[in-house]
């Protein structure tokens, strides 16, 4: 079955009970159990609720995993998956991970003696000599956030197999329609739902999947234990938004590599990032592993005065942190997403004051470059 067909007939989308379709938002916390010695599939919704597994089933059923979780946020699943690693773990990580993974690990899951060490995955060699005795994991970002920094999964991968240890990808910016990790051999997925797979700006949420049965265990275990679930209203907003990811995501594309081709002949523009442009560093790998370039490029202007024209002047587009949603979203990474990173570590991973990410929405592509236009001076 082709993606896009997937995304509509996946086994999750009519209710058993009235063969509704679209599932019932079950706004229950517990369940009346008619048995004393043989409970029913749901006793308390923090353990489970109909209209959250239908959400955990799709994305399982979408990354092609074993079994999917949802959580609260997307750095509540981030979090908890990083929560299956004990004291005297050691994680590798990539050095331009997003802001919040890099404050929960470095400011949280430190303090219970779990190590990470941050490297430019770009180079998969930095990769293998970060790997140490007590090394568990790795975890990427392919494109990393905001410089579209390309790892190639498949080398991380083969050294973590190498190694007997895991490898975690966040997709947030590709979707299980544009790349799927697990495929190429990853361990676990994790995503900020809030962004392409929610599509709307109006929900906040994070996803999970695992590859197999223990690790999926191991994750159940910190997803009751902690109880950062999403809640059924904001699962049924997933699960719609999950019916026009394709769709969605086909035209920002389209509109985001015409984009930063017009960014890139711009004299104001010093450096475009994005995977669908010639010349960017990785895109070769990119391609070998994902179906697309995304929607999310980043671009540095020559000087702060220009950065902060445009950000005070751009129109039809929302000047804002996230990602994702059907309007065009710009954001200013080194006050939003990295604000978390220490300027000097900020400004050596290339994160300037300067520099500007762009989530392409769904703008017709001439009004986008008309309201660009009057904002770059």
């Amino acid at each position: 079955m082709r993606f896009g067909t997937k995304l509509i007939h996946n086994g999750n989308e009519i209710d058993e009970e009235t063969g509704a379709l679209s599932i019932p938002i079950y706004q229950a916390s517990t369940y009346h159990q008619r048995d004393i010695d043989n409970f029913g599939k749901y006793d308390y919704s923090r353990s489970g609720n109909p209209t959250r597994e239908a959400l955990e089933n799709t994305i399982a059923q979408l990354e092609n995993g074993y079994r999917g979780f949802a959580f609260s946020s997307g750095m509540a699943a981030t979090s908890s998956v990083l929560s299956i690693f004990s004291a005297g773990d050691h994680i590798v990580i990539c050095e331009d991970v997003y802001g919040g993974t890099y404050r929960i690990t470095t400011k949280v899951l430190s303090r219970f003696n779990i190590e990470f060490t941050f490297v430019d995955a770009s180079n998969v060699d930095n990769i293998r000599k970060a790997i140490k005795d007590n090394t568990k994991a790795i975890f990427l970002e392919t494109p990393s956030n905001p410089l579209l920094k390309i790892t190639d999964l498949k080398g991380a991968i083969s050294i973590a197999k190498e190694k007997d240890i895991l490898v975690i990808v966040d997709n947030t910016f590709m979707s299980p329609y544009l790349q799927k990790p697990l495929d190429l051999g990853a361990d676990i997925v994790v995503h900020s739902a809030t962004k392409f797979i929610g599509g709307h700006s109006d929900v906040v949420g994070g996803l999970a999947v695992a590859k197999n049965k223990e690790l999926a265990d191991r994750i159940y275990a910190i997803q009751n234990s902690f109880g950062a679930i999403l809640g059924p209203q904001d699962c049924w907003l997933l699960l719609r938004g999950i019916k026009t990811l394709k769709i969605r995501l086909d035209v920002h594309q389209e509109t985001a590599g015409k984009l930063a081709k017009w960014l890139r002949e711009k004299e104001q523009v010093e450096e475009v990032y994005y995977p669908g442009i010639e010349g960017h560093p990785g895109r070769e790998i990119h391609f070998s592993q994902a179906s697309g370039a995304g929607a999310v490029l980043s671009f540095k202007f020559k000087t702060l005065e220009q950065t902060k024209y445009f950000l005070n002047n751009i129109e039809n587009a929302a000047f804002a942190v996230s990602l994702g949603g059907v309007e065009t979203i710009v954001s200013y990474p080194a006050k939003m997403s990295h604000a978390a990173i220490p300027r000097e570590e900020r400004e050596a991973l290339g994160v300037s004051d300067t520099l500007i990410r762009v989530s392409v929405g769904l703008e017709e592509f001439e009004d986008l470059v008309e309201s660009f236009s009057k904002a770059i001076i």
